[in-house]
């Protein structure tokens, strides 16, 4: 614990310098605690254990820090209920997320309320309206946009997994344009240039990056992106399937398919096989997100790996700080996104399978 204190005698200097007032961080970080731990010292004491209550007491009084009546008269109200919502809860990706906010929830003594949209914009804005209302205390949203009913003024929401196009909002992400670079530039490496792209929904902003990155990729091996080997689906393993059953009709010839997500590459494969051919021999796949049944799948699936419950334990633990009372500024977290190489991937055949 001294070691933290060590650390914030220069930030407390400079605030004491600038006649500026001690927030609630500066006393969780001398305390060494959360700002959580220090909104129930304020709020339920009898919720913590003595000696974490005598540090917390002993770093409010150093700091001379006084609290936002107005903050603290939020918290004392607060339901400890969070609501996650995802826009398909059978997802194995999202809940990995689900997951890592479940985590960060439970140890700071908050439930979460997990609601299923299936893109259905009137249900999100019922469990948006439930954070309005005060009868839950904010929201994380794995949705590519925030709910209507926050539109004005700051809310207690952070946006998970999609990018939101809003300085305002807090959101955690992962790096979409880089990985799916990396996904692109490998298959270029191993000799391929007809390269089909199936992505997700163009309200996407995850799907958006990807596909820009694709047509970068093959812009910087002097070809250019044709627009027939780019088809859309949903994310789910079935529009996988119809897309690559889509590009078969086509009858445009590609070697690899890089595909926006696994589960969409896991239904490509499907249909790969469907008609006689073989991965990679044939025709080289490669997905997004490495989800755990990428690497069990005949044959493991190549593809773009994110820190899915990393994203959601950092969403969570945004959100927090924002109920906390601390009125952190709006921030931007973006995870690394890695290549792993499995087995279905391969050199370019000499000759495209017909199309």
């Amino acid at each position: 614990m001294p070691s933290k204190q060590r650390q914030t005698e220069p930030e407390e200097a400079t605030r004491k310098k600038l006649g500026k007032p001690a927030n609630i961080r500066a006393v969780a970080a001398a305390a060494g605690v959360s700002t959580a731990t220090v909104s129930r010292a304020l709020s339920s004491p009898e919720r913590l254990g003595a000696d974490t209550l005598e540090r917390v007491q002993a770093a409010i009084q150093r700091l001379q820090y006084t609290p936002n009546v107005q903050a603290q008269n939020m918290r004392t109200s607060q339901t400890r209920l969070i609501i996650a919502l995802v826009p398909d809860i059978a997802s194995p990706f999202f809940s990995e997320i689900v997951r890592g906010i479940e985590r960060i929830a439970h140890r700071n003594d908050y439930s979460v309320l997990l609601g299923d949209t299936e893109f259905d914009e009137q249900r999100e804005q019922r469990y948006a309206k439930l954070v309005t209302s005060r009868q839950a205390d904010g929201l994380i949203t794995m949705l590519p946009h925030i709910p209507s009913v926050f539109a004005e003024g700051r809310a207690p929401i952070v946006n998970a997994c999609e990018c939101v196009d809003d300085p305002s909002i807090t959101s955690v992400s992962v790096d979409n344009f880089r990985g799916a670079c990396a996904a692109m530039e490998y298959l270029i490496a191993l000799g391929h240039r007809r390269i089909a792209y199936i992505g997700g929904p163009e309200s996407s902003s995850a799907n958006k990056e990807r596909e820009a990155a694709y047509v970068h990729s093959i812009a910087g091996a002097g070809e250019v992106a044709d627009p027939d080997l780019i088809v859309r689906g949903d994310y789910s393993v079935d529009s996988g399937t119809a897309a690559l059953g889509a590009l078969f009709a086509k009858q445009k010839q590609f070697t690899a398919v890089f595909c926006a997500n696994d589960e969409m590459a896991l239904g490509a494969i499907n249909a790969i096989k469907q008609r006689g051919l073989q991965v990679p021999k044939d025709i080289s796949v490669i997905g997004f997100d490495d989800i755990k049944f990428a690497r069990h799948f005949d044959p493991p699936l190549t593809t773009v790996a994110q820190p899915a419950s990393d994203i959601g334990m950092e969403a969570a633990r945004l959100l927090i700080e924002i109920l906390s009372g601390s009125n952190p500024p709006p921030q931007k977290r973006v995870y690394p996104a890695h290549l792993i190489v499995r087995a279905s991937t391969g050199p370019a055949p000499a000759a495209a399978p017909p199309g």
